[in-house]
C-alpha cells in the first residue's frame, strides 16, 4: 500500500538528474569559479536583481517576445557589463558584438551562427539549450570544440569569442 499517494518510481524520479545537480553545485554563487572575468559575470550580472545601467532596449525587446523578467534582465546586464553596443536577435549584423538565438532558431542554422560569431569576435547566446535532444547535442558539440570560455546557465548558453582561455562553466 502506498502511504504518500505516489509510487516508489514517482518518488525516486528526481534522482534521475542528481548527477547534473551535484556537478553544478560547486559553482553556486561563484564559488569554484577561478576566472576573474567569469567571477565578475556571475557576481555582477547573474546575481544582480536590478539594471546595471539606464539602457533597457534589449530587455524591452526580450519582454515583448515573451521572455521572463529575470532572464531578460540578466541578458541586458550582460550586455551592459561587457559593454556590448550592437546586439542582434536571431540574425547577424556585420558589426554585432552580441548575438542572441531564441527558440525560434532552427538547430540546423546553429553552425552558421556559431562560425559567424567566431569570425566577428562576438559573444553568442543560445537561449534554451536544453529544449530538445537535438538542440542539446548541437550545443554540446560547440562546447567541446570552442577555443574560448563558455558559460552554461541552464536557461542560456554563452560562447565568448575573445581573449579568454578555454574554460567551461556549468552554473
Amino acid at each position: 500500500m502506498k502511504r504518500s499517494g505516489r509510487t516508489l518510481k514517482q518518488r525516486l524520479f528526481g534522482l534521475k538528474h542528481l548527477h547534473t545537480h551535484i556537478g553544478r553545485i560547486r559553482h553556486f554563487r561563484g564559488h569554484g569559479v577561478h576566472s576573474p572575468y567569469v567571477y565578475d559575470v556571475v557576481r555582477q550580472v547573474l546575481m544582480h536583481s536590478t539594471f546595471i545601467n539606464d539602457d533597457h532596449t534589449l530587455y524591452d525587446t526580450l519582454i515583448e517576445r515573451g521572455y521572463a523578467h529575470k532572464r531578460a534582465l540578466q541578458l541586458q546586464n550582460l550586455a551592459a557589463h561587457c559593454q556590448y553596443s550592437v546586439w542582434s536577435i536571431d540574425s547577424i549584423a556585420a558589426d554585432s558584438d552580441y548575438i542572441i538565438l531564441t527558440e525560434n532558431t532552427n538547430t540546423a542554422e546553429f553552425a552558421r551562427y556559431y562560425n559567424e560569431a567566431r569570425s566577428l569576435g562576438a559573444t553568442l547566446c543560445i537561449l534554451s539549450p536544453y529544449l530538445n535532444a537535438e538542440r542539446l547535442h548541437s550545443c554540446r558539440e560547440f562546447i567541446e570544440c570552442h577555443p574560448s570560455t563558455t558559460i552554461d546557465n541552464r536557461g542560456y548558453l554563452l560562447f565568448f569569442n575573445n581573449h579568454l582561455p578555454r574554460q567551461q562553466y556549468r552554473l
